[in-house]
């Protein structure tokens, strides 16, 4: 039988035993594999923005709750969407305007083609800039053509002639030019969709004045003569006054250029 100092001396050696055994060791984990997995992570700082443009990025999901953003970049998107809006508000008015006329037109049409009068009798009209512009040119050739003529009838010299034509070939078209832009603004005398005759004589006679007296001062300088120059103005005042009147009739018949006012368009 043992006794009990030989046990109390085995189990100290036991312990003693256990006291020297080496603790296991934790598993070897390489430090480079630790930081790719670290890198994974959610809270990882390699998610985070490396450059300006990736802030602003973050900072545009972070101003959904209302709060102004400070970044230029973003202040520049909203000036740009603000243009835009106001321009489709601009573009829809402009549309919903241009659906009305359209279904106003095709109600005066519709209206039109069963029975209801465009009133011809009564309609007036607006001359277009080009119109305009042919008619001056046109009438300058015929009146320089009969100047021409008459300067050389009454000057006995081609030199003369063509210098009085010359002269006021281009200043006589546009001050006629501005005549007929001018006449076009009143409707006075425009019955039917075409001027009447009170409207074309009126016309013809303000003309001539204006003409006598720009004929009579390039002759007078050109020809150094009061008596010549007094003969051609004369004899342009009377033949051209009616050849006017003749020009002015046959253009109101004339279609092209018409831009009718009237109730009943189509």
């Amino acid at each position: 039988m043992i006794s009990l100092p030989t046990l109390i001396t085995l189990a100290c050696s036991v312990s003693s035993g256990y006291a020297f055994q080496t603790a296991p060791s934790a598993p070897y984990r390489p430090a480079s594999l630790s930081h790719r997995a670290e890198t994974f992570l959610p809270n990882s700082s390699s998610i985070a923005p490396k450059n300006s443009r990736n802030q602003s990025l973050l900072r545009i999901a972070t101003t959904a709750n209302g709060e102004k953003p400070s970044d230029p970049m973003i202040r520049q998107i909203d000036q740009k969407i603000q243009n835009y809006e106001k321009k489709q508000e601009k573009y829809l008015s402009k549309l919903e305007s241009a659906k009305a006329e359209l279904e106003k037109f095709k109600e005066t049409k519709q209206r039109y083609l069963q029975g209801d009068s465009l009133g011809s009798d009564t309609a007036s009209f607006s001359e277009t800039t080009a119109r305009s512009l042919v008619k001056s040119m046109m009438w300058r050739v015929i009146a320089g053509s009969v100047t021409f003529f008459t300067s050389l009838r009454f000057s006995g010299n081609i030199s003369t002639a063509l210098s009085i034509v010359g002269s006021d070939f281009f200043s006589k078209a546009a001050t006629m030019f501005i005549g007929e832009r001018l006449m076009n603004k009143s409707q006075a005398g425009r019955k039917g969709g075409a001027d009447d005759v009170g409207r074309s004589l009126a016309k013809a006679l303000l003309w001539r004045l204006f003409a006598i007296a720009n004929t009579l001062t390039m002759s007078l300088l050109i020809a150094k003569d009061l008596s010549i120059a007094s003969k051609i103005a004369g004899s342009d005042a009377v033949f051209k006054t009616g050849l006017m009147f003749v020009y002015e009739r046959v253009w109101a018949k004339i279609e092209w250029g018409k831009e009718y006012i009237i109730e009943f368009s189509i």
